[in-house]
């Protein structure tokens, strides 16, 4: 299905195809300096992606997006109007302009919202505009797209979010006091480093892995960041974080996707948050291609609201395990930081962090939050399903899996602590409490020691703290309001993903030299005999 949309009084987007649709909609005839996007990215073509690139008319940033153009069998398009105008929205800044950037942005978020904004649709008041209620809201005109076999496609499921209705009203707290662990610090020297290069998760011996899980008021582990052993940030970005006690922080790691900009972030938040975006040195020279990147006085480097925050000397050979450094290892990375809130790269944030915060941490007093997977409750189930869709090597998912069932994981049911052992990984909000930083520390080690895959170690980790974290594991379907999920610009693939056995990983050198160590170890105790429990796939979407 094609979509043609168009923006009225001298905003929206051209290309630089130079062919360009119909001037004007049915009743948009009057409106002047309607543009549109070339009429030719929404005819049949036998090609499944094709890239484009977009200027916006308000702000002048340039992006480009990798679309999958289709329409229905008899070529019908869809014209969308949007009467929208940066001066009624308030949004006179550069990059203010993102509700145009919304609006095209490569269709990834009406494919993957599953919904697109009927014909119909105006806005025309001087009231703050709702994004998302205007897109998917049951009072506007939506319309289910279909997939490019022409089904109907199931819609995310959404449900309201009971925040504050006011940011300014919202009372920050005195902070959580730390009770079980009263100080923490962190092992940053191995003995071996002398003879070999450090390792930035170090080499934690299977002893020192057992100990770190035993709670006392005066801890030291591992935790990242060994000496020199790289994920070095540049001054003028330390100096920056310096100040950040309240972060909203997102990474992309070897180019796959540019910073979205969220939307409705009050004053307020704007002044309080600082919005960090962790990229690798190829992610900048990506973005810096793509987007338009400013540099402030200081020299600091910013893409709309995000600061870019570069990583140099990548510190795993596979992107997947660099981009875990800033997710779990946000209080090291940030270490000034009271309150964070991560989100994947590919997520755009549509709700204002200081109603996160206070919705799923201060209300009902928790330090970590964090949703319900959608599908799984069980980390075999979840283990199951990586191997399903090749997300890592098969033998080592299964290694793990049976480490953790020796280890006395025991698979999800409800008469368990916690309504589900599998996050939705891409959001986490945290108050940077001991024992709070304490938790993405191991977290960080069993993603440091076996697969990259950071929801199977999630529940393990909780399994072996007990009661010490009290966890609030939101519902599903308000994680799928806080956010919009864009896909990547392109499919991450790594060879070791899709090996069947042990032998083809040594043959074609697919073992990593710096990560997953623990899954070349010898394991203390003998697997041989252990049976991972059987898994009932209850969905064919995993």
């Amino acid at each position: 299905m094609g979509l043609v949309m168009s923006a009225a009084t001298g905003s929206g987007w051209t290309t630089g195809s130079g062919m360009e649709g119909p001037p004007t909609a049915g009743g948009a005839a009057n409106r002047p300096e309607v543009s549109t996007l070339p009429w030719s990215l929404f005819t049949k073509s036998p090609r499944r992606r094709m890239r484009v690139a977009f200027t916006c008319n308000v702000c002048g940033q340039r992006t480009t997006r990798a679309i999958n153009p289709h329409a229905y069998t008899d070529g019908t398009v869809f014209v969308q109007n949007f009467l929208l105008t940066p001066v009624t929205l308030g949004l006179n800044k550069c990059c203010g302009c993102n509700i145009f950037h919304k609006l095209v942005d490569n269709l990834n978020l009406f494919h993957e919202m599953k919904c697109y904004v009927g014909p119909d649709f105006r806005y025309e008041g001087d009231a703050p505009f709702n994004y998302l209620d205007a897109l998917c809201g049951k009072d506007s005109q939506v319309v289910h797209a279909l997939d490019p076999t022409g089904d109907p496609s199931k819609p995310l499921h959404r449900c309201s979010i009971p925040v504050e209705d006011d940011p300014d009203a919202v009372v920050v707290p005195k902070r959580t006091p730390n009770e079980i662990v009263k100080k923490l610090s962190y092992i940053t020297v191995d003995k071996r480093d002398k003879v070999s290069p450090p390792l930035f998760g170090g080499r934690q011996t299977w002893k020192q892995r057992e100990e770190s899980f035993k709670l006392n008021a005066t801890m030291k582990v591992h935790c990242g960041f060994m000496k020199n052993s790289g994920a070095d940030m540049d001054a003028v970005d330390v100096e920056y974080i310096e100040k950040c006690k309240f972060v909203v922080a997102s990474g992309i790691f070897d180019g796959y996707d540019v910073p979205h900009q969220p939307s409705n972030i009050s004053l307020r938040s704007q002044k309080l948050f600082c919005f960090l975006m962790v990229v690798d040195e190829v992610s900048f020279d990506f973005i810096e291609q793509n987007v338009t990147v400013k540099v402030d006085s200081a020299g600091g480097k910013w893409v709309g609201i995000w600061r870019l925050v570069t990583l140099h000397r990548p510190p795993f050979d596979e992107p997947r395990r660099n981009g875990k450094v800033p997710k779990i290892l946000t209080h090291r990375l940030f270490p000034q930081a009271w309150y964070s809130i991560w989100i994947d790269g590919k997520m755009e944030l549509m709700v204002d962090p200081l109603l996160i915060l206070e919705r799923y941490l201060w209300r009902g007093k928790y330090t970590f939050a964090v949703a319900i997977h959608k599908h799984h409750r069980s980390i075999y189930e979840e283990g199951d399903a990586i191997k399903r869709r090749k997300r890592y090597a098969r033998p080592l998912v299964d290694l793990q899996m049976k480490i953790y069932r020796h280890e006395g994981m025991e698979p999800w049911d409800e008469k368990k602590r916690m309504p589900s052992d599998i996050p939705e990984g891409a959001v986490l909000i945290r108050e940077h409490t001991m024992i709070t930083d304490l938790f993405s520390c191991l977290w960080f080690n069993e993603v440091n020691l076996f697969t990259p895959r950071d929801q199977l170690s999630f529940g393990y980790v909780a399994h072996r703290l007990g009661d010490a974290l009290k966890f609030f594991m939101f519902p599903n379907c308000e994680y799928n309001s806080l956010f919009i999920l864009h896909r990547h610009t392109r499919e991450h693939s790594s060879k070791v993903e899709w090996a069947k056995t042990i032998d083809e990983i040594l043959k074609k050198g697919l073992k990593e030299s710096r990560g997953g160590l623990g899954l070349w170890t010898p394991y203390p105790a003998d697997l041989s005999s252990v049976e991972l429990p059987t898994v009932k796939r209850t969905s064919q979407m995993t």
